[in-house]
């Protein structure tokens, strides 16, 4: 497949809001070629290299010295993949220079087109409004699959391109044969927001739990071995020995458990960031243990010895979790229909220092990777996490660093931009301490793609939780929302940019009337 194909696709996809459209482009691309570029195209419409990351940012391709680039190249995409291999494959004395001239060599033969294309793809910069969901839908498309089938396999693999792998060279029975595996970390499901527990309840029985304010653990049991996963599917197994010491503990032979680790202090939870300390780069593991012990929390189970679980009831899941651990290591829950009962719970949560609550329905199966109204979170103020676009230099005791922040809500829909893009909703400077001004302004710098006299502004990979009053309509931003006394209650390191809220959560958020 010639470059110049996939660079054209990538425009059409983003120039366009109907996500229809996108998915029917994308699958007329994918069912165009041979399977094998097909797949390379799902790994690069997706913004991942096969070969992960290969040691290039964006100094060192601004620095390139190139000619002017071509009208038109012959430049094809497994041609292209092999430079990225070869380029993964340079260590040792003067690699960066042999990593420049494979580069130089590459986007000298690129048109401009391309060029931008790839250097998007090498920073991980490359948002087109193909979204996860998106692409799904056009490898079910381009491979006539049941799409149900395609989402499953990608919520239990938590990887599109492994998907994708085995839907265009594999088709229906490759697609069918994932599995839940030990070890292998499925996408965790998640919740949309509610005000209050009167707004879940309906006719039925709702179950409550408390939402802490920990780090989200899924635990993985073979026997002796436990592995622990984030979020985000990354392995935290070396940083919580307390928390492997317990799983392995437990009565079954193999097990995969979802809950929460958090660091617990004399008067209650301790605040996240310091519970994320225990999960940074570099940690004396066993120091950090006697000075910020973890206590693991478990809310569901996902496969009990040969039984997968992600299709029975939510309260059946809990009777086997109840079997297996003991109190302290289970969510405190609810079940009832009583607005008095759910409210003087998440009274109970609010006065332990927690989040607020989570609402479940009980015969919920474990979607996993969905954000549906199974689940519902429920905290005690408006905070949404968005993500940092920019800064402005402080003045006064603020001078030399980088203090209002610009905040950016995650256009999902398109209904400003592009779809995936994110859109302004205000500024703040309030919340900020001086050892997390330092922090914002060297993580920002970091990130910077450009600056004027007053500000910088930044690659949106920082998600910052920020609490606020209420939403207002704005003609100032192009959301057309601006948040009242929004001020920071604290940077999220464990969410990526696009788990930030999306400016359809913020608008819900506008009073009646407005």
């Amino acid at each position: 497949m010639k470059l110049h194909t996939l660079v054209e696709t990538f425009h059409a996809v983003r120039a366009t809001r109907s996500r229809k459209r996108k998915t029917g482009l994308l699958a007329e691309l994918l069912a165009s070629v041979e399977r094998s570029h097909a797949v390379l195209a799902c790994h690069w419409l997706s913004g991942e290299l096969p070969q992960g990351k290969i040691g290039v940012g964006f100094a060192m391709l601004r620095d390139l010295e190139l000619p002017e680039p071509p009208d038109e190249s012959q430049l094809g995409t497994s041609a292209v993949d092999a430079v990225f291999s070869n380029i993964d494959g340079i260590s040792g004395t003067g690699s960066k220079a042999r990593r420049v001239a494979a580069l130089t060599a590459l986007f000298a033969e690129a048109t401009t087109a391309e060029r931008q294309f790839l250097g998007m793809l090498l920073v991980g910069e490359l948002r087109q409004g193909a979204l996860d969901g998106v692409m799904v839908e056009a490898v079910a498309e381009a491979t006539e699959l049941d799409p149900a089938l395609v989402r499953r396999a990608y919520m239990l693999t938590g990887s599109l391109p492994e998907v994708a792998r085995a839907a265009l060279l594999g088709g229906e029975a490759a697609v069918a044969a994932f599995k839940v595996e030990v070890f292998r970390p499925l996408m965790p499901m998640l919740a949309q927001t509610a005000a209050s527990p009167e707004e879940v309840l309906g006719d039925g029985k709702v179950l409550f739990d408390h939402k802490l304010d920990g780090v989200r653990v899924q635990a993985h049991k073979d026997g002796h071995r436990v592995r622990l996963f984030s979020r985000h599917l990354r392995e935290l197994t070396g940083s919580a020995p307390e928390v492997v010491e317990l799983v392995r503990s437990l009565p079954a032979e193999r097990l995969i458990l979802d809950g929460e680790a958090l660091a617990l202090g004399p008067d209650g939870p301790m605040p996240f960031q310091t519970t994320m300390r225990r999960f940074g780069r570099k940690l004396d593991v066993a120091k950090m243990r006697a000075e910020l012990p973890l206590t693991p929390v478990f809310f569901d189970v996902l496969l009990h010895d040969d039984r997968e679980l992600l299709d029975v009831p939510l309260t059946e899941r809990l009777d086997v979790l109840d079997a297996l651990l003991p109190e302290a290591h289970r969510m405190p829950r609810l079940h009832t229909a009583d607005l008095a009962e759910a409210d003087a719970f998440y009274e109970d949560a609010i006065d332990g220092g927690h989040e607020g609550i989570m609402a479940k329905d009980p015969t919920s199966t474990y979607a996993a990777g969905a954000r549906g109204r199974a689940w519902r979170k429920i905290k005690a103020t408006h905070t949404l996490d968005l993500v940092v676009l920019g800064a402005e230099w402080g003045s006064g005791r603020r001078q030399g660093w980088l203090s209002n922040l610009h905040l950016g809500a995650r256009d999902a829909d398109g209904e400003v931009g592009d779809p995936g893009d994110f859109v302004m909703l205000g500024k703040t400077f309030k919340g900020l301490t001086d050892a997390l001004l330092a922090w914002q302004t060297e993580a920002l710098l970091a990130r910077e793609t450009h600056r004027n006299e007053w500000q910088v502004f930044a690659r949106p990979e920082l998600v910052v939780e920020i609490a606020f009053n209420d939403v207002q309509r704005s003609p100032q931003y192009p959301g057309g929302v601006a948040l009242r006394f929004a001020r920071v209650k604290r940077y999220r390191e464990d969410k990526r940019a696009e788990d930030a809220d999306t400016l359809a959560t913020v608008r819900a958020l506008l009073p009646e009337g407005l």
